[in-house]
């Protein structure tokens, strides 16, 4: 395992742990390395000193727990409140929000609070249809790295 210290455009700071330097560069490509504070996808290796190890024979240490840390501004703390309210009074659908959704709409089943994932143009078909949705400004602890 490598341990990377990132950074986003944003002045974010924070580390990932990835198989390997291949590995890191095919998730960021495909925007599946995050900014965990801000959501941005622009994410890249910052410059850190590399960790030599003492014992050759050492086994290699695991990944710490991920700390969540303060809100550094009040945009910031009003943001980690919207998430925590958002995840405390709906269910994660997923990739099945379209479909729960739709659902929900036509009457097919009991309607509930969800959020979920869908592509743009499923949302944007969804919001011409009249369906209520929108999009959340971050995302899901489900999907953060």
């Amino acid at each position: 395992m490598i341990r990377y210290a990132l950074h986003c455009p944003d002045g974010h700071d924070f580390e990932g742990w990835f198989r390997s330097s291949d590995v890191f560069v095919q998730l960021r490509d495909s925007g599946q390395v995050t900014c965990p504070n801000c959501g941005g996808a622009k994410v890249d290796r910052a410059l850190m000193a590399p960790a030599v190890a003492a014992e050759a024979a050492a086994a290699p240490a695991a990944p710490p727990e991920a700390a969540s840390p303060e809100p550094a501004n009040r945009i910031e703390r009003a943001l980690s409140e919207l998430r925590a309210h958002v995840e405390a009074n709906s269910d994660y659908v997923g990739m099945r929000f379209v479909q729960e959704a739709r659902a929900m709409h036509e009457g097919r089943v009991d309607p509930r609070p969800i959020h979920g994932e869908a592509r743009i143009e499923d949302a944007r078909r969804m919001i011409t249809e009249g369906l209520p949705v929108m999009p959340l400004p971050f995302r899901s602890k489900k999907r953060m790295n």
